[in-house]
């Protein structure tokens, strides 16, 4: 029997593929993907995969239709097919909840946000930044959702060794700085995270990914009961996959 083929949609890349290596299918700077079928549905409904928090990747890996490793996925691609996703299986519209006010949005009115393509070396998944107070020179990568996947299992373990453990920053900063005046040692960056690193310098480092990491807006202009225009998150809530929730 020939099997069924459903309608499929390119999506762009925030990243444009740039900080992918050649050969990656991620290179070309857009995925196709499906439409949301019934087998979707039951993978949204599946409690096993609610439960264990894997119930988005599994949809979403279920929608791809170009051969890619979704591990390779950087953080804010991934969020873009998130939102291709939500609009291929429900339509655009989208409703949530502010400040007591229901606010109805197009996804389709979400853009991806500036990307400074001076700052990368093509096909390199690598930065350099300077510390502003310490003057330390490092390279940092931008997360992927295999790197989310490992930083998780990390911070999961050490809550096993010690349950009032708190290292989820210090875990991230250690799996996003990749060297330390040119050392690349893994140990080095680590000891490096643990013992030397300041706090006003994490937290420069930390805005800076911010600032430079590929990534859609998920941001909204609300105009609040005076009138003014403010930036409001769009919610990623029960009801973006469940509308009927």
């Amino acid at each position: 029997m020939e099997q069924q083929q459903f309608p499929t949609e390119m999506v762009t890349l925030p990243s444009k593929g740039l900080l992918y290596p050649e050969g990656n299918p991620l290179k070309k700077g857009e995925i196709e993907m499906k439409y949301m079928t019934a087998r979707e549905e039951d993978i949204l409904t599946n409690q096993n995969l609610i439960q264990n928090g894997t119930v988005i990747d599994k949809l979403l890996q279920s929608l791809i239709v170009t051969p890619v490793n979704f591990n390779d996925l950087l953080t804010g691609d991934k969020n873009a097919i998130l939102i291709a996703a939500r609009i291929l299986g429900y339509g655009a519209d989208y409703e949530f909840e502010y400040k007591g006010e229901k606010i109805n949005i197009n996804l389709t009115d979400v853009k991806d946000k500036p990307l400074d393509e001076s700052l990368i070396t093509e096909g390199k998944n690598e930065f350099s930044f300077t510390l502003p107070a310490s003057k330390v020179n490092i390279t940092f990568k931008l997360l992927t959702h295999g790197d989310e996947i490992n930083i998780e299992n990390e911070i999961k373990g050490l809550k096993k060794i010690n349950k009032q453990s708190s290292a989820n920053l210090s875990t991230r900063i250690k799996h996003i700085i990749t060297s330390v005046n040119g050392n690349y040692e893994k140990s080095a960056v680590r000891e490096f995270v643990d013992t030397q690193l300041l706090a006003r310098d994490s937290r420069s480092l930390r805005n800076y990914v911010d600032q430079i990491q590929p990534d859609i807006d998920l941001s909204y202009e609300y105009e609040n009961n005076r009138g003014n225009l403010e930036k409001i998150p769009i919610p990623i809530g029960i009801n973006f996959f469940w509308p009927d929730a």
